[in-house]
């Protein structure tokens, strides 16, 4: 039996996590003060003098997406930046606008509803999955200001254990998405001399996708929390959807700044993930990215991620090699790099180290 109701010697993780109430349901108890369990450590947090308001990523036009500019924009922004914004990428702004109104319908169900949805570990495989992010040892976690839900949109997935209000959304999505993503992955291995995407690279390259709904409630004190902590994703690229209350901050070219990827309407983000850095020997930058939590406003973002399937081999293109350029990187299985990832995670770029000579 699910309760929405909070007592001050309430577990908390049990509360949000078993109960499925989620951080969603200490928002709707009026929460004044941020429970312990959601403080960041200091280090992890987001300050106003770490964020530069100069610098911008690039944002590129795809209206003419065979056009070599195009091309070579995304191939230089794949290695300058490792994160670039697409517009008129042909994906509908009903589809996307459906997107996130379908998380928030999910997400603001009773908690007897989501708890259909809720499992304690985070698996690869799994069709269908809600969960919060809490890092750390069993009796010092610390939870991230964020609630999800995983779809698993790979063919041995059943579409028909996602909930009602999200799976026509994300089965749409998926139908306009996945052409796009196969697309911008033919580009930036067009950039590395790899032939197209053909059913050898499939495999290694969309093996396995999945599709999350986030959703960042509103925080009585977002200085010391955040939606999520620095790190990289896993995947070889990752698309990703954000309404318009923004949050999302990628690293500066510098290192040491943060900068807002500003919301476009209709825009999606597009970065780099650990694999594609690996598989390019470093030619392109997986790029480490936060979030920050609003005040007032619940935030809904909806993150593409195109991964390689577990059972393949990863490590640099032999292309990237030919000329006797070293490798940084040796050859492992991916389900090895995943296992690893999630258990270091979120860690920056030192999920890379797994994976180097």
């Amino acid at each position: 039996m699910t309760s929405s109701k909070f007592e001050p010697n309430d577990d908390i993780l049990d509360f949000v996590i078993k109960k499925a109430n989620g951080l969603k349901g200490l928002v709707d108890r009026s929460l004044e003060i941020i429970p312990n369990q959601c403080i960041q450590p200091k280090e992890h947090r987001l300050y106003k003098s770490q964020i530069d308001n100069q610098e911008s990523i690039p944002t590129i036009d795809l209206s003419n997406f065979d056009d070599l500019n195009v091309e070579k924009s995304i191939q230089e922004a794949a290695s300058k930046w490792g994160c670039f914004q697409i517009i008129n990428h042909g994906i509908p702004i009903e589809v996307l606008e459906d997107l996130k109104d379908a998380g928030h319908k999910f997400f603001e169900l009773p908690p007897e509803e989501k708890v259909k949805y809720c499992k304690d570990n985070y698996g690869a495989g799994e069709s269908v999955l809600m969960f919060w992010s809490a890092i750390g040892e069993k009796n010092e976690k610390v939870l991230e200001w964020r609630d999800s839900i995983k779809h698993g949109c790979n063919p041995q997935n059943d579409s028909n254990l996602w909930p009602p209000q999200t799976r026509n959304q994300v089965l749409e999505y998926q139908k306009w998405a996945k052409p796009l993503a196969k697309k911008l992955l033919e580009i930036l291995l067009k950039g590395l001399n790899v032939n197209v995407i053909d059913e050898s690279l499939e495999p290694l390259l969309m093996g396995t996708m999945s599709i999350n709904i986030n959703y960042y409630p509103p925080c009585p004190n977002p200085s010391i929390t955040m939606g999520a902590r620095r790190h990289c994703d896993g995947s070889c690229i990752t698309l990703l959807f954000q309404d318009d209350t923004g949050g999302l901050y990628v690293q500066g070219t510098e290192g040491d700044k943060w900068i807002h990827v500003n919301p476009i309407k209709g825009a999606l983000a597009v970065n780099i993930g650990d694999l594609l850095q690996i598989m390019s020997n470093d030619r392109y930058k997986s790029i480490e990215h936060c979030v920050a939590v609003d005040s007032s406003r619940a935030r809904v973002s909806v993150p593409l991620f195109v991964n390689a399937s577990l059972d393949s081999v990863i490590g640099p293109f032999p292309q990237m090699l030919k000329d006797g350029e070293k490798p940084v990187y040796k050859h492992i299985l991916h389900s090895d790099y995943w296992d690893n990832f999630y258990r270091k995670r979120p860690s920056g770029k030192a999920s890379l180290d797994f994976a180097k000579i």
